[in-house]
């Protein structure tokens, strides 16, 4: 390649048009063999990956990380514009970049790398359109775990009335200002404290980029599509849903990595996947918070590698 991996950093921007909206990514390595999505998590961005695509594009991945719709440098529409944002409009814009911006470069299976909510969106992509996918790590897994199919029955009798109340609540909730106060009186660090378990990772440049894309005029109205989108999902994109129906093909491969430490989504959470779905491979980090491919890079980094490397597909 012509240009060092330095040079093609996040920092330097590529945007595709999707359904008529604008999407923010960037790759480092994009001659390479195989292609690999990093999807980040709710409230970041394709730069919270800082850390890990350069590892990646050393060892011949081809390591895109795009902004999902709502996010980043993304566009963030509204109810008007887009309906809702949830983990199965998420999943179709992953498909379609695929299909769009990895196919004419690269005929291989995707691996796909995730973050919290990014985690989400990996499952969906890999129950939705499978033989696209080759891999997926997790890091974490958010959403309810359920086992019992009964409780789920139940939740179904309340969800139009539930869909209701979520919609109204969302539509007067004045979000404008609660994130007028979030960006002022330091939330977004406090959060981040909270989420980290080594403090000393929380540097400016982390602040910067779960700051900036609050800071744009149409965050609110993109956050309360989430919000609406988020809590009101059909069944099927839920995780429960999503790991059992991944269960009963087995065809793409799924690592678990978590955190010890992490406040937001405990451990016992990702023992009891690893508990009920076998096939389900999870490596526990210690002494690490909810965001590990920042936290500890070179330890997330080398357990994915290792991950992949290990794979008949490779």
């Amino acid at each position: 390649m012509n240009k060092s991996f330095k040079e093609e950093n996040i920092n330097f921007p590529n945007y595709w048009n999707w359904n008529g909206f604008k999407i923010c990514w960037s790759v480092t390595g994009e001659e390479n063999e195989i292609p690999i999505i990093f999807i980040h998590g709710f409230g970041a961005s394709r730069k919270h990956w800082r850390n890990n695509l350069e590892y990646f594009a050393k060892r011949n991945f081809a390591s895109y990380s795009l902004d999902l719709i709502g996010f980043g440098d993304s566009d963030q529409p509204g109810i008007r514009q887009i309906g809702k944002l949830d983990n199965e409009i998420w999943s179709n814009q992953l498909k379609d970049f695929i299909a769009q911006v990895i196919r004419p470069k690269n005929s291989k299976k995707v691996i796909l790398i995730g973050n919290s909510l990014g985690s989400l969106v990996a499952l969906t992509c890999a129950v939705s359109f499978e033989d696209q996918i080759a891999t997926v790590i997790a890091s974490p897994l958010p959403d309810q775990i359920m086992e019992n199919q009964k409780k789920i029955t139940a939740q179904r009798l309340l969800k139009k009335f539930k869909d209701k109340f979520i919609r109204l609540f969302f539509l007067f909730l004045p979000l404008e200002l609660i994130l007028f106060f979030i960006t002022k009186l330091g939330v977004i660090k406090l959060g981040l404290n909270s989420a980290y378990f080594k403090k000393d990772n929380i540097d400016s440049e982390l602040i910067d980029i779960i700051t900036k894309p609050v800071l744009r005029r149409t965050s609110a109205r993109s956050l309360r599509a989430m919000c609406i989108g988020m809590s009101s999902r059909d069944e099927k994109f839920q995780a429960s849903y999503l790991l059992r129906k991944l269960s009963a093909s087995k065809k793409v491969p799924f690592l678990l990595i978590w955190g010890e430490k992490d406040n937001f989504i405990p451990l016992f959470i990702g023992k009891k996947i690893a508990n009920f779905h076998r096939w389900v491979k999870l490596k526990i980090v210690s002494n690490s918070g909810h965001c590990i491919h920042d936290e500890d890079p070179s330890v997330f980094n080398r357990i994915s590698f290792e991950w992949i490397r290990e794979l008949k597909t490779f």
